[in-house]
């Protein structure tokens, strides 16, 4: 049987969610309680690789199990073994050809910031003390929501055959001294969330222009958009998928 596991982690210790030859991953640490609890090796297929230091709310992932298993001792044992920067919060069953990637409807980032420096937020946000125009900069979220080639947004050194990317709902949230980014798309390239926060920062500070903006999706050059945020406030938010992916109990009767 094919199962989603529903997980949340704060990245900051480590290499992002993908297994890494030399480096501590959110997936390795997940496999390794996995196979501790099975006494056998389970293989974790997550619905995308969040790079290092970047959190997430809901990462799902799936994996195959033949043998029978309560679920809430499953959840309770993995949780014991987790170390407290991660959990596991749901286990369902879903159909047999199901995957956690391929069948993600969208995904949805939010990136966080604060004006103001504070010791209780500035560990999961930035910290970006300049006055911003976020009006500007949710008109020039109306530009991105037009486009579909993120290419100027990408990694220069990725594996990727496409850059087209649609995306639903861009804006920023204000609240307080508090501003939330909100990006919801059917898919991302790597690095993308960050170098967009970090373009449209210089939007807001009247650095860029939305003509400017306008130039960068154009070219498709990484080196003229904005630098990259730094990893500490993106955060994976939620992962949609069709209701149909579920399994009904009668189904695995």
């Amino acid at each position: 049987m094919r199962f989603f596991i529903d997980l949340s982690y704060v990245g900051s210790d480590f290499h992002g969610w993908q297994k890494q030859p030399n480096a501590l991953s959110v997936q390795e640490v997940v496999e390794s309680c996995f196979a501790k609890v099975f006494r056998a090796p389970v293989q974790l297929v997550g619905a995308g690789r969040t790079d290092a230091g970047v959190h997430a709310r809901q990462l799902i992932a799936h994996f195959d199990r033949e043998k029978e298993f309560s679920i809430p001792q499953l959840l309770y044992r993995l949780n014991r073994m987790l170390p407290a920067s991660i959990a596991a919060q749901e286990i369902y069953p879903v159909k047999e050809n199901a995957h956690a990637r391929f069948d993600a409807v969208s995904r949805e980032y939010h990136y966080h910031l604060v004006t103001t420096k504070n010791p209780f937020e500035t560990a999961f946000s930035l910290y970006y003390p300049y006055h911003l125009d976020v009006k500007k900069m949710n008109e020039a979220c109306k530009i991105l929501r037009v486009h579909r080639d993120f290419q100027s947004f990408s990694k220069v050194k990725t594996d990727v055959k496409t850059y087209l990317c649609t995306i639903q709902k861009a804006e920023w949230v204000l609240a307080g001294d508090r501003l939330v980014f909100v990006i919801i798309a059917d898919r991302f390239l790597r690095n993308m969330v960050r170098a967009i926060v970090g373009t449209l920062l210089e939007v807001g500070r009247g650095k860029l222009s939305l003509s400017g903006l306008e130039t960068i999706l154009a070219h498709k050059n990484r080196s003229e958009a904005g630098i990259s945020v730094e990893a500490k406030g993106l955060v994976l938010h939620s992962i949609n998928y069709p209701e149909s992916i579920k399994q009904k109990e009668d189904e695995g009767s």
